[in-house]
Order: structure tokens, then sequence, then C-alpha cells
């Protein structure tokens, strides 16, 4: 009774999942962010955004300032390992633009579909864990601009599913593993330095 219980859930989140992401994906479509989402989740397009980052670390946290940038890569490496390499492997689940009975839904805006599985999002997974990270460590010096980490990070996720490549679920996943990972490195920082 409790395992058809619990395949009456999934079946019921999955028709949710492909329902909403069909929302995202077709019916919220428009040139502007046609142009523009493809920009957003390239991990390229943010080079600069990184290297601000580390500058603004070396500046504000002086000789802390390295290991802030050694917990930021440790964050990223973290959620990366667990999201691709441990929940990918284990949920194996088709992205959109990959799964033979859903993909004729799907209006991909990318040259292919990405490889590989889509539970969890390892770009949801990468960028909540910085934005967790980068919240706690910095929360103190910059006050409420510390949150824009997670409007940043949001639009990435945003953006997953925009162009044809994620479920909301994957990058709701994604996002939960990055703040499991990105919040606690950022108060094991705050407390050795």
């Amino acid at each position: 009774m409790l395992l058809i219980k619990l395949l009456t859930i999934w079946d019921n989140l999955k028709i949710w999942d492909q329902w909403f992401f069909i929302q995202v994906n077709n019916n919220l479509s428009n040139d502007f962010f046609d142009s523009v989402m493809p920009l957003i989740r390239n991990s390229y397009f943010w080079i600069p955004l990184y290297i601000f980052l580390i500058l603004f670390a070396t500046i504000n946290f002086k000789t802390r300032g390295w290991w802030w940038v050694v917990f930021f890569i440790c964050t990223v490496s973290i959620t990366d390992l667990v999201s691709s390499r441990l929940l990918k492997e284990y949920f194996e689940r088709l992205r959109p633009c990959m799964d033979p009975d859903f993909s004729s839904n799907v209006r991909l805006l990318l040259n292919r579909c990405s490889g590989g599985f889509s539970f969890t999002s390892s770009h949801a997974a990468n960028h909540f864990g910085i934005a967790g990270f980068f919240f706690i460590t910095t929360q103190f010096l910059i006050k409420k601009w510390a949150m824009l980490g997670f409007f940043w990070a949001t639009a990435i996720c945003f953006a997953q599913v925009y162009v044809g490549v994620h479920y909301p679920l994957d990058v709701l996943g994604g996002a939960i593993v990055g703040l499991l990972v990105g919040i606690p490195m950022g108060l094991y920082f705050k407390k050795q330095f």
C-alpha cells in the first residue's frame, strides 16, 4: 500500500514537473528571452563576475581573502561532485530534450541537448552553492546586497528550464544541494577565519 502511494505521488510530481516545464519553455517564450537565456546559463558568460568575486575577496578579506577563494572553489567542487557524480548517476533521469516520450514538447534553444543525466542540475547546485557561501561570508560587509547571489542563481536555474535542458524539479533539487553545501562552507569559513 505504501509503495502504491509513493508511486502515485511520484507520478503526480512528474506530471506537475512536465506541465511546469512546458509553461516556462513554451508558454513564456519570447524573442528577448530567446536571446538572453542561453547566455545566462552559460558559465563562460559569468567569468568576469567570478574574477570580480576573487578580487572582492582578496581586497576586503586581506590575507584571509585567499582562503575565501579556496573555500569558494571547494564549494563549487563539492556541489558539482555531489550533483554530477552521485545524484545524476543514481537517479539516471533523462533530460527533457533527450526523453523520447517528452522531447516533442521541448523547444531546445541550444545547438544540442547536453549530455548526461538531468537530476540534479549541476548548474543549479553550483550556483546556489556559490550564492549560499557568498551570502554567509559577506552579509556583514555588504548587508542586504549579499542576497543578490540568490537572484543570480535563480536566474540561471530559470534559464536551464527555459532553454530546454532541465525540468523544474532538476533545478530545485540542484538548488537544495547547493544550499546544503554552500551555507555550511560559509559558516565554517566564518568560524575559522
